[in-house]
């Protein structure tokens, strides 16, 4: 078969399985399973396909139209216009996440070296992408997974930031020494367990359940880390959290019952609070 054939079937089992980006998914698996450009695939959908990698691809669409997400079958998810790998411990990076990310940047702009923490790394995206953007800085990721931490460590040799990053177990902040950061940042579980079943089956069936779960009102992890925070961070520190819808109030308020100066609110493109910066 030739690459518009295979494009144009998987696009309409994809359309039928109900994937509201159905050619855009199949393009990209496609692009994987036959090992071209996407480019490619516009320009020449006469190029003829190897029987092996059309049988590849038909399974590949086959597991999308199971719902499951296209960065689980690669693999891989682009985040801060980095590839990180993924695995089966590990959130899959979402791009609200990157206003986290950019509010801690504007933070630490006029700032000099300074020491991060990211509790509940994961895949350590958002330690590797403050450090990609801050040379003199170092970090580390804390995580209750092993197989995260793994994820982690392969993220940051693959992206030259093994040196500068040091990843280790430990449920949020725990083991953590007094004053050891300047800045912490966090994108907790905040789903309440009871809104769990209604997540879409890309997030419900493939994100592991600890990075979702927020427990009964979605404000665990918070309730945990806001009596912390104070603790490890240095004089003048900060701590970074994305919050879910409608937790911003809650979670203002025990930021600040756990000793916080001033919070301030960052929006994502959207409008909508995604991240409250504590200052200590």
């Amino acid at each position: 078969m030739t690459l518009g054939e295979l494009q144009r079937s998987g696009r309409e089992r994809l359309v039928a399985a109900g994937i509201p980006s159905a050619a855009l998914d199949a393009t990209l698996l496609l692009c994987h399973a036959a090992q071209v450009r996407r480019e490619t695939v516009m320009a020449y959908p006469e190029h003829a396909v190897d029987d092996g990698r059309a049988v590849a691809y038909t399974a590949l669409v086959e597991r999308r139209a199971a719902r499951e997400p296209v960065s689980r079958i690669l693999g891989r998810r682009e985040f801060w216009s980095l590839d990180f790998a993924l695995g089966e411990a590990v959130l899959d990076p979402r791009p609200d996440t990157e206003t986290l990310v950019r509010a801690a940047l504007d933070w630490l702009v006029p700032r000099g070296p300074s020491r991060i923490l990211d509790l509940g790394t994961g895949s350590g995206c958002i330690l590797l992408a403050l450090l990609h953007e801050r040379p003199e800085d170092t970090g580390a990721g804390i995580d209750v997974s092993p197989a995260a931490l793994g994820v982690a460590r392969r993220n940051a040799a693959s992206l030259g930031l093994g040196g500068r990053a040091v990843f280790a177990a430990g449920d949020w902040l725990d083991a953590v020494g007094d004053g050891v950061a300047d800045l912490v940042v966090a994108n907790p579980p905040y789903i309440a367990h009871a809104d769990l079943a209604a997540l879409e089956p890309e997030v419900r069936l493939f994100d592991p359940a600890a990075a979702l779960d927020g427990g009964g009102d979605g404000l665990d992890a918070y309730r945990a880390l806001s009596r912390d925070l104070r603790r490890v961070t240095r004089p003048g520190g900060a701590a970074f959290l994305e919050i879910g819808a409608g937790q911003e109030n809650a979670v203002y308020t025990l930021l600040l019952k756990g000793g916080a100066v001033t919070v301030r609110r960052h929006a994502d493109l959207a409008g909508r609070v995604r991240v409250l910066a504590a200052e200590f």
